[in-house]
């Protein structure tokens, strides 16, 4: 500067000064969002067993106010008016609180119920059962002790089991969907044709 006018040189600097800065915000920006968005997807899919099982609170941010009936106020669906009981396609079936597989396509099958009927679990080890005030045997996820449904006798099983649960309290993985989801590891489980 001389005599309080601005030089070329200092107009320069000022402008080269401006445009870092502008360019690093804009760096920590994007970086936020990229690592935001990342982070959302974690929570999100996939299934993690280091994951902490949200409390009440979240889930009613997360879910509906049905699937948080169903999940935690151990609610039922309509018979033949929900999203999953005519569902054949080969997948996996995980717990829309903690995304952790229960059922597989292989073993679903046609009850005539209008619900999503199991003949077993992926493995027993990740459901308790226990009578209700109906008396009826309780289906609930051991982990995230979501309310599912309800196990049954039934002879016409393999099992001599029927597992009737309610779609609202899962997501369904399609098979060509597994990979991309974070379930390539569970991929053995699903047939490519469903059982029906």
């Amino acid at each position: 500067m001389n005599g309080g006018r601005i030089q070329s040189s200092d107009t320069s600097r000022v402008s080269i000064t401006i445009g870092i800065i502008v360019a690093v915000v804009a760096i920590a920006v994007i970086s936020y969002f990229v690592f935001f968005a990342h982070s959302v997807k974690e929570q999100m899919t996939g299934f993690d067993p280091n994951r902490p099982v949200p409390d009440d609170a979240t889930l009613r941010k997360r879910l509906t106010a049905e699937q948080f009936h169903v999940v935690r106020e151990s609610g039922t669906e309509t018979a033949f008016k929900n999203k999953l009981f005519d569902n054949f396609r080969p997948g996996i079936y995980v717990d829309i609180i903690t995304r952790e597989p229960l059922f597989s396509s292989a073993d679903k099958f046609d009850s005539g119920t209008g619900r999503p009927c199991f003949t077993k679990p992926i493995s027993p080890d990740l459901l308790t059962e226990q009578t209700d005030n109906t008396n009826r045997v309780e289906v609930r996820a051991k982990r995230s002790n979501a309310h599912l449904g309800h196990v049954f006798q039934d002879n016409t099983t393999p099992t001599g089991k029927r597992y009737a649960v309610n779609s609202i309290a899962f997501y369904f993985i399609p098979l060509e969907e597994m990979d991309e989801a974070g379930y390539g590891a569970y991929k053995s489980l699903v047939p490519p044709v469903a059982q029906k």
